[in-house]
C-alpha cells in the first residue's frame, strides 16, 4: 500500500483536531460576547464545535457516496465518547455529573438514539428522515436556550477556562474571533476530504468494509477534539465541561450530522444491515447504560470508568473478528451477548435500585 495514503490519513485528522480547535475557541468567545449563558456554551458550542469533524466527514461522503462510513462514523462516534472519552476522564478522576444531564439529556439522547434505529429498518435515513433530525436539532437548541438558567460567576468563570474564552487583549478582537471560525471551518473541510479518501483507499486494499474503518478508525479520529476538550477540562477541575461535552456531542451527532448528511445527499443515506442489526443497538446500549450508572450518586465513579474503557476493547476485538471472519467470532459474540451484557445490565440495575433506596431513606 502506498505510503502517501498513510500519510493523508494522518494529515486528515490533524486537519480536523486543529480545525475543531479554532472552530470551538472562536465560536465560545463569540458567543460570551453576545451573552450567551455559559451552561448553553457548554452543551452546544462547545458541543457542536468538537462535533464539527464528524459533520464535516459525514457530508463529505455522503457526497462521495461513501454513505457506510458517514454513518458509521456517527454510530462509532457516539459509542466512543461514552465508552472512552468518559471512561478516560473519569479514571483521572471521578466525573461529577449536572442533575439536568441525568433527567433531560441522557433521556434524551437514548430516545434519539432508538429514533435512528427506527429510521435505518428499511436500510435507509432518507431526505424526509434527516429533515426530521435536523428539525429536531433546532427545537432541542432552542428549548436549552430558552430553559438555561443565569449561572453563577463561579460557574461562568469554570467555563470560561475550559473554552478558554478571552477576555482581554488581541485574542478579543471580533475580526480575530471571526478568523478563527472561518479557518476553523476551511481546515475541517480539507481534513475531511483527505480523511475520507485515504479511510476508502485503506478499506479497500486490506479488504475491510467501508462501515468497519468508519466505526473505528475515522470514528476514533473525529472524537479526538471531544477526548482533548474533555480530559484537559477534567485535568482543570471543570467536570461539567467533560461530561456535558460528550453528552451534547452525541446528541448533535445523531440530530446534525445524520440529519444535514442525509438532506445533502442524493436519495439519502443507505445504511449496512451489520449497523442495523449490531453497531446502532450496541450504540442504544452504551447510551441507556448511562442512565443508572449518572444517576447513582450523579458521579461516574473510577471502576466505572475502568467498565467503559474494557467494553470499548471488546466491541472493537468483536469488529475485527467479524471484518477477519475469524473462528472464534461466533464464541466471542455468543459470549458477550448471552452473558457479559447482561450480568453488567444486572449489576447496574442494582446500583440504581440501592441509590434510589438511599435516597429515599434520606427524605
Amino acid at each position: 500500500m502506498d505510503l502517501t495514503v498513510w500519510l493523508f490519513l494522518v494529515a486528515g485528522l490533524a486537519a480536523l483536531v486543529t480545525g475543531a480547535e479554532l472552530l470551538v475557541r472562536g465560536a465560545s468567545r463569540l458567543a460570551m460576547r453576545f451573552g450567551i449563558s455559559p451552561l448553553v456554551i457548554g452543551l452546544t458550542v462547545v458541543a457542536f464545535g468538537t462535533s464539527s469533524p464528524e459533520l464535516a466527514v459525514g457530508v463529505q461522503s455522503g457526497l462521495a457516496g461513501q454513505a457506510d462510513i458517514a454513518v458509521g462514523n456517527v454510530v462509532g462516534s457516539n459509542i466512543f465518547n461514552v465508552l472512552v472519552v468518559l471512561g478516560l476522564a473519569a479514571l483521572i478522576t471521578p466525573l461529577v455529573v449536572h442533575q439536568q444531564l441525568v433527567r433531560f439529556e441522557v433521556p434524551l439522547l437514548v430516545g434519539l438514539s432508538v429514533l435512528v434505529l427506527v429510521m435505518a429498518q428499511d436500510g435507509r435515513i432518507g431526505p424526509f428522515d434527516g429533515l426530521l433530525l435536523v428539525g429536531c436539532l433546532i427545537a432541542y437548541t432552542v428549548l436549552v436556550i430558552r430553559l438555561s438558567p443565569r449561572e453563577a460567576a463561579a460557574v461562568e468563570a469554570e467555563y470560561a477556562e475550559g473554552v478558554g474564552v478571552a477576555t482581554v487583549g488581541w485574542l478579543a478582537r471580533l475580526p480575530v474571533q471571526i478568523a478563527f471560525v472561518l479557518g476553523g471551518l476551511g481546515l475541517l473541510v480539507l481534513g475531511a476530504t483527505w480523511l475520507v479518501d485515504s479511510a476508502v483507499s485503506i478499506a479497500r486494499a486490506l479488504e475491510i468494509s467501508e462501515a468497519v474503518i468508519g466505526l473505528t478508525i475515522v470514528a476514533a479520529g473525529t472524537s479526538f477534539p471531544e477526548l482533548a476538550t474533555s480530559v484537559v477540562a477534567v485535568m482543570r477541575g471543570d467536570r461539567d465541561i467533560a461530561v456535558g461535552n460528550v453528552v451534547g456531542s452525541s446528541i448533535f451527532n445523531l440530530l446534525g450530522i445524520l440529519g444535514i448528511a442525509a438532506l445533502v445527499t442524493p436519495g439519502g443515506l443507505s445504511v449496512a444491515p451489520a449497523l442495523v442489526f449490531f453497531d446502532v443497538p450496541v450504540m442504544i446500549s452504551v447510551a441507556f447504560a448511562c442512565l443508572p450508572i449518572f444517576a447513582t450518586g450523579h458521579r461516574i465513579a473510577r471502576w466505572e470508568g475502568a467498565l467503559f474503557l474494557a467494553y470499548y476493547m471488546v466491541y472493537v476485538t468483536y469488529l475485527i473478528l467479524a471484518a477477519t471472519q475469524h473462528d472464534a467470532l461466533h464464541s466471542f459474540g455468543s459470549t458477550m451477548l448471552g452473558f457479559m451484557l447482561p450480568l453488567t445490565g444486572v449489576t447496574l440495575l442494582v446500583l440504581w435500585v440501592q441509590q434510589r433506596s438511599r435516597e429515599l431513606g434520606e427524605t
